[in-house]
């Protein structure tokens, strides 16, 4: 039959109908991308993009492959000059290969190895930055080694208040004692990987100072832009004190040390933590404020104004105060990008070109890649450019344009209600599209987080920022304080907004890790759909229905042990978790919870139905689809006699502990001991599928993953019990 149909093809178009068949596709794809020609120079931080994932994922062992591959692209593109599909192919092996060389070059040159075990050591540092962390009780200082001593160049260490002192500003030198560890990775697969971060930072090593800290040699140079934001926070602090205060200093500065952790959570979870963190909105209220006062003052003199070019002189006063104010909050990666948005936009607007155009967010974050390229994993970098993405997408369409128009033949009402009614959709907007981001990257996000937009975004940008300004400028004269009460009040209300909104039933949704080929699978299906203008826009939405169906169906992990087998955490099916250890803190509960997708409190171990827990021990019973589970986890660093543990591991299936365990412990299936741990790191469990996620599986390709020798661990003193110490093993039923 298809040899029929063949021979039939080819009599009706000749011995060239399959020339003529590919020749007519080819006049389809060059119509395609005519159509497409001025969206075309937005694909271009795509294919950086793509390259850079290459290496997220696969690291330098795809090198050779991928560049026989880009290669192969690229010959094929120059086969047939002057066609666009051609030149497609050359620009997509180009930017491609950009982008991963771009971060491979990246990671090599920042390259420090960091510690590879506890290390406690006395040095001198030089002191880089300074971050006070009032809320959490402590400094946090950056220093600069001298690689002496064995010692990465650069590490990060903590201090208490009673340890710090005024002198310590960047430059100056100090002595200190310290217990340093390597930068930890992901506790849990799925999980904040901070090796990750402080391998791009150059951070060798984290830890804590010992006994007092010497100041060794004062800082040489003036800090004026440390003093300024000294200066800053003790008037903020001083008008504004308490929680207002912390939220003043953090819009001003971005510094949320001063954050409490109640007002920090109901924050998130009200989805307004964006307006903690100096971004977008804070430069553009700065920007915008400039540009307008200095043109609208300009303008008030007309011999100056009809002679020269207003625009763009309040331009370039708008660019100082940009640069001036990214100085000032520490020129942080993500203000540093908002900042590169911003002179990019007055840029247009002094040569009266479109100032808001995919076009101009393209080149954006072509600078980005080019020079940052490890932001693209980051959660900063994807929700930023992807909610003014979905900005400018949005209010481009014609319905929308529609809305927002301004017609005087409507009332005021009229206006004020499609004001409205704009301001809510692009928020549901925003909120739609960020959702899967911040899914991936946190497993939760807020579902009121549009309504509470409305209201705090213009609170924000026209009354508590401007305030604030004003009551820091007449400080200068002792005038300020009309208006930091009306910038606190403006505070008050966004955190009652976050308290209300937070505490709504349903405010957050969870959700376990996502796989990553669903992240992958949304993210094309958006951009797909909102860049290209054609009808072929419309074959991402399949892309993003995949994406959403591998989201919602997602397992949730079983069991969850952390890295160092001190923590461990059991599921149900009806959303509810226990963790081993009741006195766990904050962080640790809220790690487990999060890649749990439980947005619950945890039970109590000894509450648990299927659980019987001894002082040292906890027997815990899991019903799967197919079978049961026992699993055995011990909670002290007591030593239990070997014949009782032999005995009780013969009967689970799995055994947790946090320390060495004999080789007469031989569970039914996994010992996850110190020995395991040491080389997985934390572990998910999925019991139906009998299957075990680690965390080193996750990237054992990235260059910040620590190669762990397999070394036999010898059991010492500390691992016996005191004879003063009674010990007991709960045994299995069998």
């Amino acid at each position: 039959m298809i040899n029929q149909l063949s021979q039939q093809y080819n009599s009706e178009l000749g011995p060239l109908g399959w020339l003529t068949h590919l020749y007519n596709f080819e006049s389809r794809i060059e119509n395609w991308l005519s159509e497409e020609q001025d969206q075309l120079p937005v694909l271009i931080p795509a294919g950086l993009a793509l390259g850079i994932s290459v290496w997220e994922l696969f690291g330098s062992i795809v090198s050779l492959q991928l560049l026989l591959f880009l290669a192969s692209m690229f010959f094929i593109g120059c086969l047939r000059n002057g066609m666009r599909w051609s030149a497609m192919l050359r620009y997509a092996a180009i930017a491609i290969s950009i982008g991963y060389l771009g971060i491979t070059a990246k990671s090599a040159f920042v390259a420090s190895p960091p510690i590879q075990e506890i290390k406690i050591a006395t040095f001198y540092g030089r002191i880089i930055k300074v971050e006070q962390l009032t809320a959490r009780q402590k400094v946090r200082l950056e220093l600069e080694t001298g690689s002496h001593d064995g010692l990465p160049p650069k590490v990060r260490v903590n201090l208490t208040p009673n340890q710090y002192r005024p002198e310590f500003l960047s430059g100056a030198i100090i002595e200190l004692r310290a217990r340093l560890v390597p930068p930890a990775g992901p506790s849990l697969p799925g999980a904040y990987d901070f090796a990750r971060r402080a391998w791009f930072a150059e951070i060798g090593a984290t830890g804590t100072a010992l006994g007092t800290v010497q100041l060794y040699r004062k800082s040489e140079s003036i800090d004026r832009m440390a003093t300024a934001r000294t200066w800053i926070a003790e008037r903020v602090t001083n008008a504004l004190p308490g929680d207002d205060g912390a939220i003043a200093l953090a819009l001003v500065t971005g510094d949320q040390g001063q954050i409490s952790e109640q007002d920090a959570e109901a924050m998130r979870n009200s989805g307004l933590a964006h307006l903690l963190s100096i971004s977008g909105l804070h430069v553009t209220a700065v920007v915008g404020a400039i540009f307008l006062l200095v043109s609208r003052t300009l303008s008030l003199f007309p011999f100056f104004a009809l002679r020269q070019p207003v625009p763009i002189y309040a331009a370039a006063i708008a660019a100082i105060g940009a640069i001036a104010y990214t100085l000032l909050t520490g020129a942080q990666v993500p203000t540093v990008r908002s900042c590169i948005a911003a002179l990019m936009i007055l840029a247009a607007l002094a040569l009266g070109r479109d100032a808001i155009s995919l076009r101009l967010i393209a080149f954006g974050a072509t600078v980005i890649l080019l020079f940052w390229p490890e932001s693209l994993a980051g959660p900063s970098f994807q929700l930023s450019f992807a909610a003014v993405a979905t900005i400018i997408v949005l209010h481009d369409s014609k319905w929308m344009r529609n809305l927002a128009a301004r017609r005087a033949e409507v009332g005021l009402l009229k206006r004020i209600i499609g004001g409205f009614f704009s301001l809510l959709i692009t928020g549901l907007a925003i909120e739609l599209i960020l959702a899967p981001i911040a899914l991936f990257h946190f497993h939760k996000t807020g579902l009121y987080g549009a309504l509470a937009n409305i209201i705090a975004i213009p609170l924000t940008t026209f009354i508590i920022m401007p305030f604030e300004a004003l009551g820091l400028l007449f400080d200068l004269i002792g005038l300020g304080d009309p208006f930091w009460w009306v910038a606190g009040l403006g505070i008050s209300a966004i955190l009652s907004i976050a308290h209300y909104t937070s505490a709504l039933p349903g405010a957050v949704a969870m959700f376990p890790a996502m796989p990553n080929w669903a992240f992958g699978c949304i993210i094309t299906g958006i951009f797909w759909c909102g860049v290209l203008k054609s009808r072929v826009r419309w074959w991402g939405i399949p892309l993003g229905i995949i994406g959403g169906i591998g989201i919602l169906t997602a397992p949730y992990p079983d069991i969850l042990v952390t890295g160092d087998g001190k923590h461990l955490a059991v599921t149900n099916d009806s959303g509810q978790f226990t963790i081993l250890r009741s006195k766990a803190g904050d962080y640790v509960r809220d790690t487990l919870k999060e890649n749990a997708g439980i947005n619950a409190e945890p039970i109590e171990i000894e509450d648990w139905p299927d659980a019987n827990c001894s002082p040292d021990t906890c027997v815990i019973s899991i019903a799967g689809s197919a079978r049961d589970w026992t699993i055995l986890a011990i909670r002290t660093r007591y030593a239990i006699p070997a014949m009782e543990l032999a005995a009780a591991c013969r009967h689970v299936d799995i055994v947790v502990s946090e320390r060495w365990l004999p080789y007469t412990c031989k569970p039914r299936w996994i010992k996850a001991d110190r020995n395991l741990l040491e080389q997985t790191g934390g572990l998910a469990f999925y019991l139906d599928e009998s299957r075990v996620e680690s965390v080193a599986a996750q990237s054992p390709h990235a260059p910040w993953v620590q190669i762990v020798a397999k070394k036999q661990v010898k059991p010492n003193s500390n691992q016996v019990a005191p004879s003063a110490i009674k010990t007991s093993v709960i045994m299995p039923e069998v």
